[in-house]
């Protein structure tokens, strides 16, 4: 059954291929053309900023003479005139390259207001943080890779579990990221916001680089990028020959290549002896405005956990702070993906058709409690899938007259399809005792949207918009009849954005937009729970949360970009991590209401000299005191208070630098807020420095006070060892990396 399914998958994604590349084999125009690449999936596209056009082939084939090279200097998009709301934005490649980086996931902590740590081995998926959530893995928040989501549904670990541990930052072209459901084009796993990661097309050169560090940090990167030939010239070209075929070259499709080689063993007592392989080939074709690009990626690591640990033990002193209560936890994962896209920008409108492949490997050992559910093997347990998943995504987009007003409507298809096999099992030293439970599963998520812009005035304009979503799921369960069966579940989300200005260079923004996650389908068909054999509550496949924000963006000052914005989130219910489940996964409590107030700034000093300062303030609570069992409403692990400095200084002759120190607050444990996990700043800072044009150097300082402070802390049950006593409501944290160098070497040719 499952090979016929996998059959099937593989013969979906294959035809879905070749349609892709039929309508790919369209004529690309080869000149420049003005206006800026489709606009990603989230993003709706003002019609006054819409591509005008190609210049016209005759009058470009008159200009023969060569023209000097013209170097244009970018600066931080401002988002004036371009955006749908205060809490939406663009990271550049030339911010992110500034950035010294613990974890390829740090790349996402330049989103202002999120925070990215980790509570196991750094194989694992990150620890996300961002507007009063705590997002485990990712339940709240998606993340797309050159297209293609990272979240996963019913995931082994954790419900919407996101492993970006195979991003390659160098290779980023920017980041573009929005919160709040307030967006159409948004989907499962965004209530509190998204990001798409756009990988470059070509580098500027190709480079060989090498990073060595503390704790055996060892980093190969090899990357480089080339234009295919088409044609090859004659042995005695004509100046017309010569013209024509510089002409083909600039339409040629280009290849880009990555391989990355990494292992570590950081600072811990049981090396994590961490081995990554992580490789990347992309071929595209054609302008920002219409081309088409196909991504193959593969990515495979394997790694000894850094589980939490108890905190009374390391104060005590029977535990150092980078110690194991188990040497046998870890894990290994791969990630083989197959993707494609094509787009077409013209003054009619645009669309975009995108569909990917992905199979996925997964297993996991962890042991949070230690010794308190199976005092003679100790509570280690395995949890393990294999997943196909294939999707697509089609957008189009055109401009038009409502009414005699400026108009444009866009809407979209989204469809997904995981066929997952997935096991629980009790181990002792990753060995198998016995298996909790096993199954298949099969996962459909459909979504249908519009969206329209309309610009009422040259000083109003609104977006509105609607998405229509459903999911259907299957599953068949080894451990217990009663838990196999079907569940589905639709729902409707409005979405409506008022934007008023600009005046003076600043813009108004009010949002309000329904959003959702879906849940587990393990938690909303099971009806015996497989570890305690206990019947199970209702849970409900999609889950609605509503946003709304009230912002302002602006740049009176020529050099300073700054946005404010106050938010509000609700949602019909509560996903908390159980970090002292022996499933390692969540659990469904009562409704939440999340409120607050983000502040970003970027200010360009001088032309060498750019200051980010951030600050996000969050108030997060259970709609209803004493709810889930528990006294009082504060959520656990819920971050109040995020903060970020950052200072870039470039180009200063051959030398720049970037420092960078980041707040994350105290925040509440326990539900009635009797625990409380300590703040931490963290400082990095990164030097460079250019030796000749080919040559580069760089040094990385990485929490360079060398502070201790926590990645991660809970409040839970366990039991240290056979013979104690078990510890009702104990913290256990994952501490934070101490002060470490690494030196890099990059030659570029």
């Amino acid at each position: 059954m499952v090979w016929m399914c996998r059959g099937w998958v593989n013969h979906g994604v294959v035809a879905g291929l070749m349609l892709l590349a039929q309508w790919s084999s369209a004529q690309v125009s080869p000149g420049p053309v003005l206006g800026s690449e489709v606009a990603p999936s989230f993003s709706f596209q003002n019609p006054s900023t819409a591509n005008t056009g190609a210049q016209n082939d005759d009058q470009r084939d008159t200009k023969n003479a060569q023209l000097p090279a013209v170097v244009v200097k970018g600066r931080a998009q401002n988002g004036i005139g371009s955006s749908d709301a205060a809490s939406q934005g663009v990271i550049s490649s030339a911010q992110l390259e500034s950035m010294a980086t613990l974890r390829p996931g740090d790349a996402l902590q330049s989103i202002p207001g999120l925070v990215v740590t980790q509570h196991s081995g750094d194989g694992k998926a990150n620890q996300y943080f961002l507007r009063g959530y705590n997002l485990d893995h990712g339940t709240d928040f998606a993340t797309f890779v050159d297209g293609v989501q990272a979240n996963k549904p019913t995931h082994a670990h954790g419900q919407g579990y996101a492993d970006v541990n195979f991003l390659i930052p160098e290779l980023i072209d920017r980041i573009d990221y929005r919160k709040g459901p307030y967006d159409a084009a948004s989907g499962d796993f965004t209530s509190a916001g998204s990001a798409h990661v756009v990988y470059k097309k070509a580098l500027d050169a190709n480079v060989f680089d090498v990073t060595l560090g503390a704790f055996g940090y060892q980093r190969v990167l090899m990357a480089g990028s080339t234009a295919l030939m088409p044609s090859k010239l004659s042995m005695n070209p004509t100046s017309a020959a010569v013209a024509s075929a510089s002409s083909a070259l600039s339409d040629a499709p280009t290849l880009l290549g990555a391989l990355e080689l990494q292992h570590q063993n950081g600072p811990w007592l049981v090396a994590e002896k961490l081995q990554k392989v992580n490789g990347l080939l992309k071929l595209s074709q054609g302008t920002s405005s219409s081309g088409w690009s196909v991504d193959a990626a593969y990515y495979g690591s394997h790694w000894n956990a850094t589980d939490p640990i108890p905190l009374n033990a390391v104060q005590a002193g029977q535990l150092p702070l980078y110690g194991s209560m188990n040497a046998s936890d870890g894990g290994k994962s791969t990630r083989s993906v197959l993707s494609g896209e094509r787009h077409e920008n013209s003054d009619e409108g645009y669309q975009k058709v995108s569909v990917f492949m992905e199979h996925d490997t997964f297993s996991l050992w962890s042991d949070f409690t230690f010794f308190e559910l199976r005092p003679t093997t100790g509570d280690q347990f395995e949890q393990k899938e294999s997943r196909d998943a294939i999707g697509v995504h089609w957008t189009k987009g055109w401009s038009h007259d409502l009414y005699g007003w400026d108009s444009s409507s866009e809407v979209g298809l989204q469809a997904r399809y995981d066929n997952i096999q997935l096991g629980l099992f009790n181990t002792q030293a990753r060995r198998v005792l016995a298996m909790v439970s096993q199954g298949h599963v099969s996962e459909w998520s459909t979504g249908v949207y519009a969206q329209n812009m309309t610009t009422w005035t040259p000083w109003a304009r609104t977006v509105i918009g609607a998405r229509l979503d459903r999911v259907d799921m299957s599953m068949s369960a080894a451990e217990n009849a009663a838990n196999s069966g079907l569940a589905s579940a639709t729902q409707a989300s409005p979405k409506l954005a008022v934007i008023l200005g600009p005046w003076h260079q600043t813009e108004v923004f009010l949002s309000v937009g329904r959003g959702f996650h879906s849940n587990d389908a393990r938690g909303v068909i099971d009806k015996i729970d497989p570890t305690t054999l206990a019947s199970t509550p209702a849970i409900p496949a999609l889950v609605s949360s509503v946003g709304s924000e009230v912002g302002v963006r602006s740049q009176v000052l020529e050099r300073l970009q700054s946005s404010l914005a106050l938010w509000q989130l609700k949602s019909n219910s509560e996903l908390v991590y159980n970090a002292d489940s022996n499933l390692g996964s969540t659990s469904v409590n009562g409704a939440s209401v999340r409120s607050g107030v983000e502040w970003t700034n970027h200010y360009e000093v001088t032309d060498q000299l750019l200051v980010d300062a951030d600050w996000a303030w969050t108030k997060a609570r259970y709609s209803n005191m004493n709810d889930n069992g528990e006294v009082g409403n504060h959520i656990p692990n819920a971050v109040g208070k995020v903060g970020l400095f950052r200072a870039t200084l470039q180009h200063l002759g051959p030398w720049s630098m970037g420092w960078e120190t980041r707040y994350m607050g105290a925040y509440p444990l326990t539900q009635d807020g009797s625990q409380v996990a300590p703040s931490a700043v963290v400082s990095n800072f990164r030097l460079k420095r250019r030796m000749n044009p080919s040559t580069q150097l760089s040094m990385d300082v990485l929490n360079v006070f060398n502070r201790q402070y926590f990645d991660v802390a809970y409040s839970q049950d366990y039991q240290v060892s056979r013979t104690s006593s078990p510890e009702p409501q104990g913290i256990t944290f994952h501490p934070g990396e101490p002060r470490q160098l690494r030196f890099g070497v990059s030659i570029s040719f």
